[in-house]
Formats: C-alpha cells, structure tokens, sequence
C-alpha cells in the first residue's frame, strides 16, 4: 500500500473530510488530495512533500517519522542546507557584536578630548590674566567731562572669566547628559533562550529584551518556506501561507504585543531580525521544522 493511500485510509477511519483536514492542517486540499493520489510533483517542493505529509500524518494519529521510514522510496529526498546558510547567521552577529563594541569605546575618548579641551583653555586664561597684572588700573576718560575718570577694576575681568567658567561647566554637563542618553539608545537589545524545544518539531521560546517603544519585526526568506505568526491572543499577524524571496523583506509590527508565535516550515532559508538584531534559532536550522514563541521584555531607560 502506498503512503498517500495508508493516509487517506487512516482520514477516513476518523471520518475526516478533506475539507476538515484542511481545517487542521493549514494545508490547501488541493495539496492533501495530490498526496493522497500519488500527485507529488504538483506539490511546491520536495521538502514541502515531506513537510506535508509529517503534518497529514500528524493529523490522523500516524507517526510521521515511522511513516516516512517505511515509505523512503516513495518520499521525495530533500538536499541537506548548505553550509553558507548555516554560517550566515554567525557573521551577521559578529558584524553586530564589532560595530557595538566600536560605538561603545567611542564615547569615552570624546568625553576625554572635551575634557582636555577645557582644561587647557581655563589654563591659558588664567595664565594671560596673570601676564597682564592682576592690579593695575587703568585710567579712562569720560567724554562727558575732561575732569571726570573712570576706573576699570580687575574685578571686573574676574567676573565675566567666572561667568564664562559657569557657561563651559553648564555646557560640560550637558554634554554628558548628552553622553548617557546617546549611550542608553546604544543598549543592544538581544534575544536569550528561555527553553530550547525537542523533537521533529520542536516549541521553543526565546526571550528579546528591548529599549524604547517600537518594535518591528523584519522577515526575510532566500527560499521557499511555511510561515505563520500570531500574537498571543490570537491576532494573525501573518497568516499561514507559502513565504519566498520574491514576498522579502517582510516587515510586521510588534510594539505593544506581549508574546508571538512563530510557525515556520523551513527554517534554513528564514532569517528573523527584531529591532535590526538578528534571531539566532534555539534548535539548529537543520531541524527545518520549528515552532518559536518570543517573548518581548521592554527594559527602562
């Protein structure tokens, strides 16, 4: 017997329509019914065949990795993920991690220099105040009146150079209240792993830690892949359906939302970028069926 036929005698030993199949599966009938008739080349793809048939099998009480063993000459082979998908995501986090750390060391050598800067200039004004005398007068005439002088007294300089000292240090301070703010946008956001999924295809849920109030969500796909996303009250942000290149980048909205699921059908070609930090997926992306709830944690600034 045929897998497509020992599925579809299963379906109906459960009194499954195809229409409820599709209900439960998410897979179009059109889809179910090829399987069941041995049609697998109207299917989108190998791995979809196989994707496909581990969903019906699921559906009807079948075990889909037993199932798929028995039936290896009829399931199509998929090609292993080349080993460019796999390392992508490592570069793209080390080129993350380096332009962090290089925005970081940044700050210090400037509030050094505005330092420096201001060091020196109080020392070359106090150094020509003192060239110049510290208590000489100096006459000057009123042109009201040819009798009459004006005394101008050092006091006078010593005035405006602390007024001047108040400006520079109002001006440092600002400075660095600038400084900290500028470093408190700089807080990398990041993804932690809160519990690592097991099995054909694994639920697992990672943390991502933001500051700030948006919260965007970036897809984008260099093949084929199955994709859902929702948001834990049910709203469908992404309604199950074939994602490719052709549909990338995709960009969701996720300020406000709590916790969101991800159904993904093939994880090797889908990359995840929230707030421009890249998802790196807690089961290794060979394991192309994965299932992942993000959990959003805004930090205070």
């Amino acid at each position: 017997m045929q897998i497509g036929e020992r599925l579809k005698e299963a379906r109906e030993a459960r009194n499954l329509s195809l229409e409820e199949l599709q209900e439960m599966t998410k897979i179009q009938k059109r889809y179910l019914q090829a399987i069941e008739e041995g049609n697998l080349q109207i299917l989108p793809g190998k791995f979809y065949a196989r994707a496909f048939m581990k969903e019906y099998a699921n559906a009807v009480g079948l075990d889909p990795d037993e199932l798929l063993e028995e039936h290896k000459e009829e399931v199509p082979k998929t090609e292993e993920p080349s080993e460019e998908q796999y390392s992508r995501i490592q570069r793209s986090r080390k080129s993350q991690a380096e332009k962090s750390s290089s925005n970081f060391s940044l700050f210090p050598t400037i509030i050094v220099v505005l330092l420096i800067i201001g060091i020196i200039a109080v020392a070359i004004f106090f150094i020509s105040q003192n060239m110049s005398g510290t208590g000489s007068e100096e006459p000057v005439k009123n042109g009201n009146s040819s009798n009459d002088i004006i005394i101008k007294d050092d006091n006078e300089d010593n005035e405006a150079a602390a007024n001047e000292n108040a400006d520079d240090s109002e001006k440092s301070d600002e400075q660095d209240k600038a400084d900290d703010k500028d470093k408190d946008k700089d807080k990398e956001a990041e993804f932690n792993v809160v519990e690592k999924g097991t099995g054909s295809t694994p639920e697992s849920t990672v943390e991502f830690t933001y500051t700030g109030e948006e919260v965007t969500a970036k897809l984008e796909a260099t093949g084929d892949t199955w994709l859902g996303v929702r948001a834990d009250n049910g709203e469908e942000l992404f309604a199950e359906n074939m994602f490719n290149q052709d549909q990338s980048p995709l960009e969701i909205d996720l300020s406000g939302k709590e916790r969101v699921f991800f159904k993904i059908g093939n994880a090797s070609v889908l990359t995840i970028t929230i707030n421009g930090v890249e998802m790196e997926y807690p089961v290794d992306a060979s394991n192309v069926r994965q299932n992942i709830w993000i959990e959003l944690k805004q930090e205070t600034e």
